[in-house]
């Protein structure tokens, strides 16, 4: 099985023939490693080397020379709404304190759907709707490690997904 050699970003992408397209969701659009099949039919192991997440329009340039484009599954969503732009800055606030990938857009954010941040937004009076769409959120401050789960606050603490912790004085 073809194994991914490296990756090629959205914007360094030139004019070679594409042998297949992955069509992953976030998920496996932010893992390492995984096994994945193309639209095409071909059946691919991915191990990147490179740290990241794999976004909408980046190419896997395989061990044979092969392209694989990589293509953002739709998934289920919030898309949240605010009155003006102080609401949605303090919505965005809410949610980044809490570490939830989210995706900014000029008059929304998007994130994977969850009952509990769907309460929270609702008591912070957003205007919610439940759409399936593709899920691009944002890198931030530890998007070279591709994950919030693999940084490093250097407190000497293991950083579970409680998050109950709250000491953001970078």
């Amino acid at each position: 099985m073809p194994h991914a050699a490296r990756l090629i970003a959205a914007a360094e992408r030139r004019e070679r023939a594409i042998a297949d397209t992955l069509i992953l969701d976030y998920a496996r659009r932010s893992a390492r490693a995984f096994s994945a099949a193309g639209l095409k039919g071909g059946s691919f192991d991915l191990v990147l080397d490179e740290t990241g997440r794999l976004r909408t329009d980046d190419v896997l340039e395989l061990d044979d020379g092969r392209l694989v484009e990589v293509v953002a599954a739709a998934e289920p969503l919030i898309e949240a709404r605010a009155a003006d732009l102080p609401g949605l800055t303090r919505l965005a606030w809410h949610l980044g304190d809490r570490h939830v990938p989210v995706e900014v857009l000029p008059n929304r954010l998007r994130l994977k759907r969850d009952a509990a941040l769907e309460r929270l937004l609702q008591s912070l009076g957003a205007k919610l709707t439940m759409i399936e769409a593709p899920f691009e959120p944002e890198g931030g401050a530890y998007a070279a490690s591709h994950g919030h789960a693999h940084h490093d606050h250097g407190r000497g603490h293991d950083h579970t997904h409680g998050h109950g912790h709250h000491h953001h004085e970078h």
